[in-house]
């Protein structure tokens, strides 16, 4: 059912009032969630599906359940948009759950010998070949590091996190720690992987014009610019 029937199925017995009162919680989780998803992702959508969500809320809510209306609205909105985002976004589970072990991996490898991870070291923890282990990075090139299933499997502490989201002194503090984190994390990057990410981010080149740059082929920058990726991820754990 789209936003319009669904609201002219429950208009009426102060729906109007439900749905101005919660939209503000639309959007706190709306960027809450775009945070972690990639660029490709508009809020507008995310913002959209969850006025779904709220509607669907406001027609099924029943109070003898127990949990008050703001708890359940705030998961059937969270609900709506993560199905959204599946909706679009056909990438296996098996790519995202490899990534995620390839990342691990990489967060152990150096933790225990406190040397960058090398392909080879990385290849012979997952008990895989170098080839095997290219194709996971070529693999997770095309999908997000943070999947919906990821997202799905937080919780619902988003409604805490998310309260003051634009409000809260503290929550700039945190963005600006992370910013700061990224930026002495990639600084900590291989060479090769620092100079990828660079000519991506900050010259914007495109894969093909990276490879004619550094003399290798456009599927070799795809898995170095991947591994980079988890590398980052796999360091900066703690703020994910």
């Amino acid at each position: 059912m789209n936003g319009v029937a669904m609201y002219s199925s429950v208009q009426g017995g102060g729906t109007d009032q439900l749905v101005l009162q919660h939209a503000p919680l639309v959007k706190r989780i709306a960027y809450h969630l775009l945070s972690k998803l990639p660029d490709t992702v508009q809020v507008e959508d995310l913002i959209q599906a969850g006025m779904i969500g709220l509607l669907q809320a406001i027609k099924n809510f029943e109070a003898t359940q127990g949990a008050s209306f703001d708890t359940y609205a705030g998961i059937r909105i969270r609900g709506s948009m993560l199905d959204e985002v599946r909706r679009c976004d056909w990438t296996p589970r098996s790519v995202y759950k490899k990534a995620r072990q390839v990342s691990d991996a990489i967060r152990t490898i150096e933790n225990q010998t406190g040397h960058e991870a090398k392909d080879t070291d990385v290849a012979a923890h997952l008990g895989v070949s170098v080839n095997e282990y290219n194709q996971i990075l070529q693999d997770s090139s095309s999908c997000r590091i943070f999947s919906t299933e990821e997202l799905a499997e937080e919780g619902d502490h988003y409604l805490d996190e998310s309260a003051n989201v634009s409000d809260d002194p503290a929550e700039g503090v945190s963005r600006e720690g992370f910013q700061q984190a990224l930026a002495e994390a990639i600084m900590t990057l291989p060479e090769r992987e620092r100079l990828v990410i660079s000519l991506y981010y900050d010259e914007e080149l495109n894969l093909r014009e990276i490879g004619q740059v550094l003399n290798i082929s456009e599927s070799r920058v795809s898995q170095i610019s991947s591994q980079a990726v988890l590398r980052l991820r796999s360091r900066l754990s703690g703020w994910i």
